[in-house]
């Protein structure tokens, strides 16, 4: 059975998820990959069963709760997303604070959102309009964008969440991005990373993919 890298994907996050309701059911406290996955697993799986995207996404926040996680899990995951197939397509599940607001001073808050901004210039190469969604990682958008990809590598746009910015063909424009948050970990987008963002060498390895594919601006 020939299956695409989507359906690879999505068989081992099953695969993750299962281990983890498997070692609940033993009464193991979660870790994060496990939380992640099992919480993702449900997103998905809502969204299979005809659920709307805000449905989903309260589905996968109910599936666990701190009591189920081992401590330092609820600082750490701050922020899930999943690429989940509903029946009018694909869409980006965002679970913001799956575990309730972090107990966080506000000092560091606003530093992580107001002084943590970088600007990028983004000019769009390719012929047709380019979209770039609020959560999407940066770093990883379309390679016809020409901007300094070291600049956005761990960003996001700095955006309401849900919200896409447009990037018209021949046209430039300035962005603002911020770090992206939670357990800082890239899944599928392009493919760049695949992992960790602060992994050691995942950075190197992100630029050496993405000049290998002809992103602009690598």
């Amino acid at each position: 059975m020939r299956l695409t890298p989507t359906e690879r994907d999505r068989l081992l996050l099953f695969t993750a998820a299962e281990l983890a309701r498997a070692r609940r059911a033993r009464g193991l406290l979660l870790n994060v990959p496990e939380a992640i996955a099992l919480m993702s697993d449900v997103v998905c799986e809502a969204a299979r069963d005809g659920a709307r995207l805000s449905e989903a996404i309260e589905a996968g926040r109910a599936a666990l709760g701190p009591g189920d996680v081992l401590p330092g899990v609820p600082e750490v995951v701050q922020e899930i997303q999943v690429e989940a197939v509903f029946d009018d397509g694909s869409r980006l599940a965002v679970i913001t604070a799956p575990f309730g607001p972090a107990e966080r001073p506000a000092e560091q808050s606003r530093r992580v959102a107001f002084d943590d901004l970088v600007q990028v210039e983004v000019a769009n190469t390719a012929s047709v309009p380019i979209s770039v969604t609020s959560h999407f990682h940066f770093f990883e958008a379309n390679p016809r964008l020409r901007f300094t990809r070291a600049r956005a590598y761990g960003r996001r746009l700095a955006v309401p969440a849900g919200s896409t910015v447009r990037f018209d063909p021949g046209g430039s424009r300035t962005v603002a991005l911020t770090p992206i948050g939670g357990a800082r970990v890239a899944i599928g987008f392009a493919g760049l990373v695949d992992g960790p963002l602060d992994a050691p060498g995942a950075f190197e390895t992100a630029i050496e993919r993405a000049r290998a594919c002809g992103y602009l601006g690598a």
